[in-house]
């Protein structure tokens, strides 16, 4: 059993590790860095790559969905909030920080979204954010004219302050605290100009391939 185990073992560490090495080097380099460079920093020879990842494109669909569990892992503890303003923060904050972690992922959505367009388990967290959004409304705390799919665009802006590198991660929440102050519901506020966008719209709008790529 143990030389059966053993290899097993061997190889979940090497696909794990595979994995961690492809986010610092497609976060450093860009999704088309060469698969060589991943082996050398994984510290294994170029089969292995190949055997865990036959394709560039089996690898940036596995981080993709990678990707979606790690949203999934984020829902409870956001639902559970004590208020749906709580709820919000933690949103606004968790999921922004982590795509400031992760500057490739943008790459790796336009890419799956290529490769298959039917392919959209971000809609299901269409439900979460209807959900929040109707609480703080009912609340007070949410400004009344904004939409989930507003939160999902203000997250996606955050999230982009990682283009600036990993320095810029302790100046992000300079940020963060305007965008909460602009949502709070107050008296003053200047009304948000024109018709909210559609979340469908939105999901594809941020997995297309933009032409200046």
């Amino acid at each position: 059993m143990g030389s059966i185990a053993s290899p097993r073992r061997d190889a979940r560490r090497n696909h794990e590790r595979l994995l961690v090495e492809a986010r610092r080097l497609f976060a450093e380099r860009g999704i088309e860095a060469p698969l060589d460079e991943l082996a050398n920093r994984a510290g294994v020879g170029a089969g292995t790559v190949y055997r865990h990842f036959p394709t560039r494109d089996a690898l940036i669909r596995e981080l993709y969905d990678d990707a979606v569990d790690d949203l999934r892992r984020f829902a409870p503890e956001i639902l559970g909030a004590e208020t749906a303003w709580g709820a919000i923060e933690l949103w606004l904050e968790k999921v922004s920080e982590w795509l400031t972690e992760s500057p490739y992922l943008p790459a790796v959505m336009r890419r799956v979204a290529e490769l298959d367009p039917d392919h959209r388990p971000g809609t299901e967290f269409k439900e979460t954010m209807d959900v929040i959004v109707e609480r703080a409304h009912a609340e007070g705390t949410l400004r009344p004219d904004a939409t989930g799919v507003d939160l999902s665009v203000l997250v996606d802006m955050l999230g982009s302050l990682g283009q600036y590198g990993g320095a810029y991660l302790p100046f992000w929440r300079r940020q963060l605290t305007v965008v909460l102050d602009g949502l709070r519901a107050r008296p003053d506020l200047t009304p948000l100009p024109g018709a909210a966008l559609e979340f469908d719209a939105f999901h594809d709008m941020s997995h297309q391939k933009r032409a200046a790529d």
